[in-house]
């Protein structure tokens, strides 16, 4: 099944370079929507990616309508918002559907994604379970975690 990482405005290199490495190993797109808090030519994210940035497929969205439209305009896709106000626990999903394309969005490290979107997409939040003493986990082992169970 097609698989694809996407995040919107992404602030920290390393946790961008991180995630690139990821989608290296499993053959997943990386979908980067701007703007993003950093140079792609950024010494920190080409040293987080090491030499795997040529086995990753990267595609910029302007925006995250942009992105939202070119998801619309495939014929099967399933699009999951990674958020902490989620009801449904990642492991909950259905992603066992090999013909149909998996789009896991991740929002900024500070601010997640607009609450807007969110609340227009609450049946498609996954949540990760975690203590209530904790804000949320880090960006790169979150992708790496759904990515996986994905």
């Amino acid at each position: 099944m097609p698989l694809h990482i996407a995040l919107y405005q992404p602030q920290i290199p390393a946790n961008t370079g991180n995630i690139a490495r990821t989608c290296a190993a499993t053959g997943t797109s990386l979908h980067l929507i701007h703007p993003l808090g950093f140079s792609t030519s950024d010494k920190m994210l080409k040293r987080a990616g090491l030499d795997y940035w040529h086995a990753v497929n990267i595609l910029h969205h302007q925006s995250l309508s942009s992105f939202t439209d070119t998801i619309q305009q495939q014929t099967n896709s399933q699009l999951y918002l990674i958020e902490t106000s989620g009801s449904i626990f990642y492991h909950q999903a259905n992603f066992n559907n090999p013909q149909q394309d998996i789009y896991l969005l991740f929002g900024q490290e500070t601010k997640g994604l607009p609450n807007d979107f969110v609340q227009q997409h609450i049946e498609q939040c996954l949540r990760i379970p975690q203590s209530t003493d904790v804000r949320s986990l880090n960006l790169s082992n979150t992708a790496a975690l759904v990515l996986y169970e994905a």
